[in-house]
């Protein structure tokens, strides 16, 4: 007996390949990137360049790594924040440019908690536009930024 066929996963849904994953790379983007900061989140990003040989064209687009820690609050709460993040994140990538091509890390300040709580994604999604643009401005007036 088969069960009912599962639901083919959303399209807005991250695949693992767009995230960040390994401890080694969270730390190239603290120590190497630039940092955008506002009461709520940290923004660090990192550009890849052309990554590792044998990188396809799935592979290219920002990636995305969170970092919330118990300050934020328990379990429930640093999830809840997290999805936020994820989902925030998904909708304002959508709006950059599609050649945007680095690893992004957003850390969670004790304060993204009350903002998800009495803003839901709507406050979530404008603390990351924020940063985002911020970063995106950085990127153009960088000496070293290649066009």
């Amino acid at each position: 007996m088969t069960g009912p066929a599962r639901p083919p996963r959303p399209p807005s849904r991250r695949a693992r390949r767009g995230r960040l994953t390994r401890s080694a790379e969270f730390e190239r983007v603290y120590r190497q990137g630039r940092s955008h900061g506002n009461r709520f989140l940290v923004l660090y990003t990192f550009p890849r360049g052309n990554g590792p040989a044998g990188a396809d064209a799935a592979d290219t687009g920002p990636r995305l790594g969170l970092s919330v820690s118990r300050k934020v609050g328990g379990a429930v709460e640093r999830n809840k924040v997290k999805r936020l993040l994820r989902e925030a994140f998904t909708l304002e990538a959508e709006r950059v440019d599609a050649s945007w091509d680095e690893d992004v890390v957003v850390v969670a300040r004790p304060d993204a908690r009350d903002l998800a709580d009495r803003e839901g994604l709507a406050g979530v999604r404008a603390a990351l536009a924020e940063l985002l643009a911020r970063a995106a401005g950085a990127e153009r007036h960088r000496p070293d930024a290649s066009s």
